[in-house]
């Protein structure tokens, strides 16, 4: 197994923005500033999508139900979620990036990697490449970033969020395996809480004891992850930044104030999921086979139900007709409807490639590991 000096000479950079939906909205609105917000959900249903920093300190996390959160911060502000203007505001980060790198990988409209190894601007320094994108954020959006640097993504991902908010972390190839090492376990990507609690009763606490032990037994315990702990544990990812990476499905959910609870309700209802799920999907130039729909009912029972055609649909009306079709069965209702979502899958490659090249435009020779 290879081990982190072999790792490939890259240097990467993990752009985090700080509790994203909730920083635009404290951002839009003065009278949010300083206050526990969480946008979606409202006091008696719903679940949050996102809470600025001052509801995190009572425990108010995202995708938390939202009875929960209020619970927890009884002054919580709820604001309903703006998606557009989210999505307005990702566009200006991600020309940010487009300055310094051709290859950027967005993860989601609040955080992107992007491989630094030669700059665009013939900087040579990751981390003052770092430093120079948190600014342009601060300045051109008004929101804050929080980034790490390291010679690889998984390593990278971890340092974003050493020094929240509005912080840096610099890790370094010489650094990577002794950080690492002192690294809880449950911080490690892919390590959820029942992980971190087989772990714990193996007698894995930190990312030593993990590196303690062999890939036969991490083999016996943990299957398919084996590969990637034995690898993490030793600061090793040879993962490339994959700018043109393949989006699986397009579509939107709602969850409802309150239940949907008529025939006629449910499909004005899915009209509207219709109109704002095929919005997305012409404005990401795709076309797909297959349609999810997804109902959620009053007692939280979910039930998905998918459709696929033998061609590719590129036309809202028969997107439509096939979502109608999909519901027809579920009424009369019996029990009232809390959440509705369509998604189209099975995508055909229109997606325009930005970033495709493989080898980045340089200004300058750069060294490898000027960090």
């Amino acid at each position: 197994m290879t081990e982190a000096s072999d790792t490939p000479d890259r240097k990467i950079i993990h752009i985090d923005m700080d509790a994203f939906f909730a920083s635009v909205e404290q951002r839009d609105n003065p009278q949010l500033r300083g206050l526990p917000v969480a946008v979606g959900g409202s006091a008696r249903r719903g679940v949050v999508a996102a809470a600025s920093y001052e509801a995190r300190r009572f425990g108010v996390r995202s995708a938390m139900p939202s009875v929960t959160a209020a619970r927890r911060c009884p002054a919580l502000v709820f604001v309903p979620p703006r998606f557009e203007v989210y999505r307005a505001v990702s566009r200006q980060i991600r020309e940010i990036f487009a300055r310094h790198s051709d290859l950027v990988e967005p993860l989601s409209l609040d955080e992107a990697y992007l491989d630094v190894t030669r700059d665009r601007q013939g900087i040579g320094s990751a981390t003052r490449v770092a430093e120079l994108i948190r600014l342009a954020i601060r300045e051109e959006t008004g929101l804050t970033a929080s980034a790490g640097v390291s010679y690889n993504k998984f390593l990278a991902k971890i340092a974003s969020d050493q020094n929240k908010p509005d912080g840096i972390c610099v890790i370094r190839p010489h650094e990577g395996a002794d950080f690492v090492a002192s690294l809880p376990v449950r911080r490690f990507h892919g390590v959820g809480p029942r992980t971190a609690e087989r772990m714990a009763r193996l007698g894995i606490q930190l990312g030593a004891d993990l590196r303690g032990k062999d890939l036969d037994f991490l083999l016996v315990h943990f299957g398919k992850s084996a590969a990637y702990l034995y690898r993490a544990a030793r600061g090793v990812d040879h993962r490339p930044v994959k700018p043109d990476r393949i989006r699986k499905s397009v579509g939107c959910e709602r969850t409802y104030s309150e239940d949907l609870e008529t025939e006629q309700e449910l499909l004005e209802a899915l009209e509207r999921i219709i109109d704002l799920a095929w919005h997305r999907i012409d404005s990401n130039r795709v076309s797909g086979r297959t349609i999810t729909l997804k109902v959620k009912y009053a007692d939280f029972r979910q039930i998905t139900r998918s459709r696929s055609s033998e061609h590719y649909l590129a036309e809202k009306d028969e997107f439509g007709a096939i979502a109608r079709e999909l519901i027809a069965p579920l009424v009369p209702l019996t029990k009232g409807v809390r959440l509705l979502g369509l998604t189209l899958s099975g995508l055909a490659g229109k997606q325009s490639a930005q970033g495709a090249e493989t080898v980045p435009s340089m200004v300058a020779e750069q060294r490898a590991f000027d960090f």
